[in-house]
């Protein structure tokens, strides 16, 4: 962690860009007095001592007001500090002041506040991005090196992607949203801001707990979900344009090249069902949950209140019932069609907004700009799936550019190793077979979410990774009734872009009792994978599959089974080729 000291000579500097109103960043500042009484109670072996923290002004912090950037809760200050921020007081961190927000969290701009519009920390002339606004600047302008933010939209990661730093939008209900004046109570995700992804981990950390007191949180499972791997290699991007603006295109095509770089392989998928969920929510009846959370404070009307909030969140009063259900089942059908992706890749990565308005552009069509804005984050939290933002390239015009990872519910530690490698930063690889246990390739049944994947799971199995063979490997659907085998066997003449595999960490015991199930011509043997190493897997003999039928052109297993178009292109060895639609891509092994 980057410590900041919390001293007089930092609230000082603080108090002097809490007076440019040309960037609000601060609603309440704390006076330098308290936060040095704070500095002085910490125990300086605690894991966040001495770090500086800013506060999303949505979190109670105890004897201070909580506006919600609404002056009219100016005058009632909590009487005990959310969750989240206790966490982060109680690991040593000394809260320095509460900033500047879309009001309610209701935006993704960063100008719907009566306490002033920000902007980014590149251009006076771009939006800062919302509703996180002020915490991103806090960050950004190097006043602290953490601050918390709220993410039900895509508010932890546009700002961060407007600003340049990393924005950490975990799992929901990984931390606890006690305290937090909600937006959209079963959305809402307190997040973190950070300028490195190094920074993050022991916020995060702190952050993490499973509070009693809140419905929605929930604990980390003990053993990560099905098909969430311990290191993430197979990312996903979309497979066609985006509506993005020029410049923005530009630096998401370098993107893409970077990736290459940081994955050991690139897959195209379709995301339309991804943006379709994303316009579900504030085109479908999720309005109606933030009329239940702070409706009540928009009547009356009055100039303490953003209209463009108001306008919006006032059509959430008229949502009926039956429109609601039919909002969650249009959901359901969309998450099904979007759980398929999650079989064969760790991540998606994808542009956090498709272009960076300016503040004439956001005045001229407040909410026609916002909505733009939220087209590639918005479906996050309703898919209950983990992002990170991140930086990448600078675009041609000098602005920050940010992409996200985005992978399935409580893969939150994974994906920030995959995002601190996007980002340069050193990840400590777990060993490839600690003690008592082997790595073992399955290439057919027992891959995630097929028929036989549970005896690994109750044999205290864990995917390790995904990855494809060697060149030189065929495969075979093996004759015979009952469950479909699939037969693996090194030909020499397979193709060069491998067989899709999982690698499985098992006890050594457990590997023993999992050969008694599986029946000859398959055998335990040494299988080739992309980067040259070595695992164990199970493969057949090349009499064993003289009455078989190839379908190595399908790439793996799932697709041989689901007798679809090719998944996984297979071509030239570190090159792209494209078929069916699909685009694999060589890279970096990490």
């Amino acid at each position: 962690m980057t410590s900041t000291t919390p001293d007089m000579a930092a609230a000082t500097r603080t108090a002097q860009l809490a007076a440019d109103p040309a960037q609000p960043i601060w609603i309440t500042l704390l006076d330098p007095a308290e936060v040095a009484e704070a500095a002085g109670r910490v125990d300086p072996d605690a894991p966040l001592a001495g770090t500086a923290v800013a506060v999303k002004d949505n979190l109670d912090l105890a004897g201070h007001p909580t506006t919600a950037g609404c002056p009219a809760l100016a005058e009632r200050p909590a009487a005990s500090s959310a969750t989240a921020v206790r966490r982060l007081t109680d690991a040593g961190a000394v809260i320095i002041g509460k900033t500047n927000l879309d009001q309610f969290a209701t935006g993704l701009v960063g100008t719907r506040s009566p306490y002033g519009a920000c902007h980014s920390v590149a251009s006076a002339a771009h939006v800062s991005g919302g509703s996180s606004s002020g915490s991103a600047l806090a960050v950004a302008t190097g006043l602290v090196p953490v601050a918390l933010g709220t993410d039900t939209a895509g508010s932890g990661r546009v700002p961060a992607a407007f600003n340049g730093i990393v924005g950490v939008k975990p799992t929901r209900g990984l931390v606890s949203t006690v305290g937090v004046l909600p937006a959209c109570a079963g959305l809402d995700c307190v997040t973190t801001f950070t300028r490195t992804v190094a920074d993050a981990r022991p916020a995060l950390a702190a952050l993490t707990w499973a509070d009693p007191d809140d419905p929605w949180s929930r604990p980390v499972p003990a053993q990560p979900p099905p098909g969430v791997a311990d290191r993430m290699r197979v990312v996903a991007v979309p497979d066609r344009p985006l509506d993005l603006d020029p410049v923005h295109e530009t630096a998401w095509r370098a993107a893409l090249r970077r990736l290459r770089t940081v994955a050991a392989h690139v897959v195209e998928v379709d995301v339309t069902a991804f943006l379709a969920t994303a316009r579900l929510l504030y085109d479908g009846p999720w309005l109606a949950a933030r009329w239940a959370a702070f409706g009540h404070l928009l009547e009356p009307d009055g100039p303490h209140l953003d209209p463009t909030v108001r306008a919006i969140v006032r059509r959430g009063r008229d949502i009926a019932g039956p429109d609601v259900f039919a909002g969650l089942d249009r959901l359901a059908a969309l998450r099904r069609r979007t759980e398929q992706i999650w079989s064969d890749v760790d991540a998606l990565l994808l542009p956090v907004t498709p272009g960076h308005p300016t503040l004439a552009e956001v005045a001229a069509d407040p909410v026609g700009v916002n909505a733009r804005l939220g087209q590639f984050t918005n479906f996050v939290n309703l898919l209950d799936l983990c992002a990170v933002a991140v930086p990448a390239q600078t675009r041609t015009d000098g602005l920050p550019f940010g992409v996200q990872f985005v992978a399935p519910a409580f893969a939150d530690a994974p994906l920030l190793d995959l995002a601190a490698l996007w980002c340069g930063e050193s990840v400590t690889t777990p060993a490839d077979e600690p003690t008592g246990t082997i790595a073992l390739a399955v290439a057919g049944a027992h891959l995630t979410g097929l028929p036989l994947n549970h005896q690994l799971v109750e044999l205290g199995g864990r995917l390790a990774y995904r990855a494809r063979t060697a060149p030189g490997y065929r495969l075979y659907r093996l004759a015979g009734a009952g469950l479909p085998r699939p037969g693996l066997v090194h030909t020499g003449d397979g193709p060069a872009g491998g067989i899709a595999v999982e690698v499985w960490r098992l006890p050594h015991q457990a590997v023993g009792a999992l050969l008694g199930t599986v029946p000859p011509p398959l055998g335990l043997g040494s299988v080739e994978l992309d980067d040259g190493s070595r695992v164990a897997g199970f493969l057949a003999e090349e009499h064993g599959v003289r009455d078989a039928v190839d379908v190595t052109a399908a790439g793996g297993w799932r697709a041989a089974v689901a007798g679809g178009p090719d998944p996984l292109a297979v071509g030239p060895a570190g090159g792209v080729t494209t078929t069916g639609g699909v685009t694999t891509a060589g890279g970096g092994s990490p």
